[in-house]
């Protein structure tokens, strides 16, 4: 049986480039510096998280960081 950190760790990160038109696939996000961050989500829909703080991990599953409306940077996308 896994120890309840084995079983909230991720098994895979990789570095995220905000853009419009390029789909990754994400089960959370980090977020490097602080500011806005607009994202797909799994179902489909766009939504922005307002002033979201450097360091920041938004556990939500999605297929875009998008560049419209993001101000953030220093994404890693992070697969569970």
């Amino acid at each position: 049986m896994a120890s309840p950190v084995e079983a909230a760790s991720a098994c895979d990160a990789f570095a995220i480039t905000k853009s419009d038109t390029t789909v990754v696939n994400f089960d959370a996000l980090y977020v490097g510096t602080t500011g806005d961050v607009a994202v797909v989500t799994g179902k489909g829909s766009t939504t922005t998280f307002p002033t979201v703080p450097a360091g920041f991990i938004i556990p939500i599953k999605g297929t875009k960081v998008m560049s419209t409306n993001t101000t953030a940077s220093g994404f890693v996308g992070m697969k569970y």
